[in-house]
């Protein structure tokens, strides 16, 4: 579903500019595939919320999650099942396909750097050990695994056009002596800044020690305190899940990292060609070999 709803935003759609053919010219299916989806997203949603239901209020259990904060909402903050399906859907569809590319161009990276995988695996260890799994609360003590994601971010970042165009409204001078005048069309090119050698040195280079202060790296806030890397935006349009994003990807890589030693697939090596569609995608998705580590607990 989730799938099918980027392809369809990303389709065009006759109906945007001529909504008058849209019941008479639809030459990619777009609005049929449009009413077939709604009513599948909507029985997928209900049915998790109802599962929330039967597990009783949250506060009678240790596993409460987002969806029993909803259902615990109460009087003027409670909200209709038709608000709490949007509310999750969104998080669902929004917080998928970005969150599974950075994870999966995070992987190729350390694929392709089997050096940067034992220095990460080393900090790992020494803050988990092998006989649990990483929680959210040890990624924040991994300043590299930080630093890994950070530089995944800037070399391939899942939204390298910050926004759809935008209208300048008003003649703009920029600090370099252009001038921006108003009715023109802008985009923020976040892959051009996080690629341009005047900003990151070596930015072909993938070094994720360009973001560890204790080896003479930046601190930089990729949360849109920075623009020279604001992969989320900044601003008041900031994307609202960048702190969920983060924490994900981190958790997943940490996992990932601490339970196998990753290596490339024998004849298929690592190509880190990239494909631009609503977000920027491996060519050719990552294929590669995963050896569980002796001695240290799984995924889970």
């Amino acid at each position: 579903m989730v799938r099918e709803g980027f392809d369809l935003l990303g389709a065009f759609n006759w109906s945007d500019h001529l909504p008058w053919l849209a019941r008479l010219y639809d030459p990619g299916n777009v609005e049929a595939r449009c009413a077939a989806l709604v009513p599948r997203v909507r029985r997928f949603v209900s049915g998790i919320i109802a599962e929330h239901r039967l597990r009783g209020p949250c506060q009678k259990h240790a596993n409460a999650d987002f969806v029993d904060v909803l259902l615990s909402l109460d009087g003027n903050e409670k909200l209709e099942e038709d608000d709490m399906v949007a509310v999750l859907w969104e998080m669902i569809f929004r917080g998928t396909d970005t969150t599974a590319l950075l994870t999966e161009w995070t992987m190729a990276e350390l694929v392709l750097h089997p050096g940067l995988q034992v220095k990460l695996r080393h900090e790992i260890d020494t803050v988990v050990g092998p006989r649990r799994t990483p929680t959210d609360a040890d990624v924040a003590r991994m300043p590299y695994l930080q630093a890994v994601v950070k530089e995944t971010l800037r070399a391939h970042p899942p939204g390298p056009l910050l926004s759809w165009a935008r209208l300048s409204t008003a003649d703009v001078h920029l600090s370099n002596g252009m001038l921006v005048p108003a009715g023109t069309t802008t985009m923020v090119n976040m892959w051009s800044i996080a690629h341009d050698a005047t900003v990151w040195a070596s930015p072909e280079v993938f070094r994720p020690e360009r973001f560890v202060e204790a080896e003479g790296g930046a601190d930089v806030d990729v949360r849109g305190g920075d623009l020279r890397l604001a992969p989320f935006g900044a601003g008041r349009r900031v994307c609202p899940g960048k702190n969920l994003g983060l924490a994900t990807v981190g958790l997943w890589v940490a996992r990932l990292a601490h339970a196998f030693e990753w290596g490339p697939v024998a004849g298929a090596p690592v190509d880190l060609g990239e494909v631009l569609k609503l977000s920027l995608e491996m060519k050719a998705p990552l294929t590669a070999t995963a050896t569980p580590r002796e001695n240290v607990v799984g995924v889970f």
